[in-house]
């Protein structure tokens, strides 16, 4: 790696951001008609009349939208983009008789699914908490805060840990199984941690950093494999390993064998989170000023199982998981491993060593400008072959919209920075 190699890489990733991924959610997602965005595009980035918004798409695209302009980008654009979608979610979303977001409504703002998913709760709460940061406008930590404190009387498991993930409208705990009422999951607990880190980045209050604190907690003791360090993707109410299964409204797009049971249920890990994992901790970590030493190789495990597994030096890329010692299951590349690998590649450079991490960087950069962006509209296919062909060819829906990839050229951007300077 030398300086040169950094300051090339980091001024196409720029120079996409700017000229090709902003412009693509710029130019066609704001309903000028209804409020809020519009998510789903066909492959050409048309938009496919799916008469739906969701919470996830909703929340995950004024994240986009705050953090983009936060960085620097858009002119004040994404400012106003965001600004837009916060109207939409208070407007039309939040549940003005029991609190909270549900969970989907139609283009014109009409309830559809009125259920509470606490996946999609924890993206109100880092996008509301990240508008802020990123606008001054203080409705975005009144309601992170509102949805916080809903979480913690509603939905925070006090003998075991943890939260449940899964309400009826009135908070009322969902039934078992594909319900989902009776499962804790990585992915959940994940999104808290980078949600309440926002939330505590933005209002410095000591009852979000010590939730904050908890939820790390939970991760590192019931959540992540006790050798490989990897994440264990389901757990019954006590932590007991569950066999993953798909549950009725959320993870509607993941590939799973008939009848909703996963193949490997008990012995499968994502390298796209392991990694995500890995930097979001040392995010985590950085905001509150905490000691890093002692989750060090806690990181350093979980990056060098998704390079010595999950990078594919024949073809490029991450593939998509294998067991926690090592076999791969699934050789094929979705869009939101690659971005979330990317940033925990070059995490690693910062806090370890280069030698490892950076041809792995690398790696996955050159795969994704080479082969998994669609250069004709700007966004990233969302799921090809391992040789780099598309299998799905939308650019958006409610699942795949904007926050892996902007925030991922927002994130490498920055840490390429530090790099050069180094």
């Amino acid at each position: 790696m030398n300086k040169e190699q950094i300051i090339t890489y980091r001024q196409e990733a720029e120079n996409y951001l700017t000229g090709g991924l902003l412009p693509f959610w710029l130019d066609r997602c704001k309903d000028e008609k209804y409020g809020g965005f519009i998510t789903h595009f066909d492959r050409d980035g048309n938009d496919t009349g799916e008469d739906q918004k969701s919470l996830i798409a909703q929340a995950r695209t004024v994240f986009s939208m705050s953090t983009a302009h936060r960085a620097g980008y858009g002119n004040g654009k994404c400012a106003e983009f965001a600004n837009h979608g916060v109207d939409f979610l208070l407007n039309k979303m939040w549940d003005r008789d029991f609190g909270g977001f549900i969970w989907t409504v139609d283009r014109k703002g009409n309830e559809q699914i009125n259920k509470k998913i606490i996946y999609g709760l924890s993206f109100a709460i880092y996008s509301m908490s990240e508008y802020t940061l990123a606008t001054g406008d203080w409705r975005g930590l009144e309601y992170a805060e509102k949805v916080f404190d809903l979480l913690q009387i509603f939905c925070a498991d006090t003998m075991y840990g943890g939260y449940f993930e899964m309400f009826e409208k009135n908070w009322d705990l969902c039934g078992p199984g594909s319900g989902g009422g009776d499962r804790k999951t990585l992915d959940v607990h994940m999104h808290l941690m980078e949600a309440f880190t926002t939330l505590y980045e933005c209002s410095g209050k000591n009852i979000h950093r010590r939730k904050l604190q908890e939820i790390i907690e939970i991760l590192m003791k019931r959540i992540l494999h006790p050798v490989f360090a990897t994440g264990i993707p389901q757990f019954r109410r006590d932590w007991k390993i569950a066999p993953q299964i798909k549950f009725d409204i959320v993870w509607g797009w993941d590939r799973f064998a008939e009848g909703g049971a996963k193949s490997n249920a008990e012995d499968n890990t994502s390298y796209g989170h392991n990694a995500e994992f890995a930097w979001l901790l040392n995010r985590a970590l950085t905001v509150m000023g905490e000691d890093k030493t002692p989750y060090l190789d806690i990181m350093k495990k979980q990056l060098n199982h998704a390079v010595e597994n999950g990078i594919d030096r024949e073809y490029g890329g991450v593939f998509v998981e294998g067991s926690h010692a090592g076999e791969v299951y699934d050789r094929e590349k979705e869009f939101w491993q690659q971005a979330e690998v990317m940033i925990g590649m070059l995490d690693g450079c910062i806090l370890f060593d280069t030698d490892k991490y950076w041809p792995a960087y690398e790696n996955v950069h050159r795969f994704v400008f080479d082969k998994m962006i669609n250069h004709k509209t700007g966004e990233w296919w969302p799921l090809m072959t391992r040789e780099g062909q598309p299998i799905w060819t939308h650019m958006s829906h409610s699942w795949k919209v904007n926050y892996h990839t902007i925030r991922c050229m927002v994130e490498c951007i920055k840490r390429l920075d530090i790099l050069a300077k180094k």
